[in-house]
């Protein structure tokens, strides 16, 4: 790859050891989606990031996923889908 091709990605100093979430919000409007990653241990919880996306960008996110997912799954087995959370807090769709 030259020079003239190459991106420069910075950490920012508070995210760099990465966050656990396990419960996330998502929201949309016409021209964004709203991603809010939680990490709920019961009684509480905490907002740990927030994304907020194109809709063009989100769909390539999707399509990232699912492709890893499937490379995961044929690597090491089918993944089993966590119980759905018995409180209004944890994975929705808006």
């Amino acid at each position: 790859m030259s020079e003239q091709n190459q991106t420069e990605i910075k950490i920012v100093d508070n995210s760099a050891g990465g966050e656990y979430a396990n419960a996330m919000q998502v929201a949309h409007g016409k021209d964004e989606f709203i991603l809010t990653f939680l990490n709920i241990v019961p009684p509480s919880g905490r907002v740990c990031s927030k994304v907020i996306s194109s809709p063009g960008h989100f769909k390539r996110m999707l399509a990232a996923l699912n492709a890893n997912l499937k490379m995961y799954e044929d690597k090491f087995g089918v993944i089993e889908e966590a119980e759905t959370p018995k409180s209004e807090i944890g994975f929705k769709a808006n």
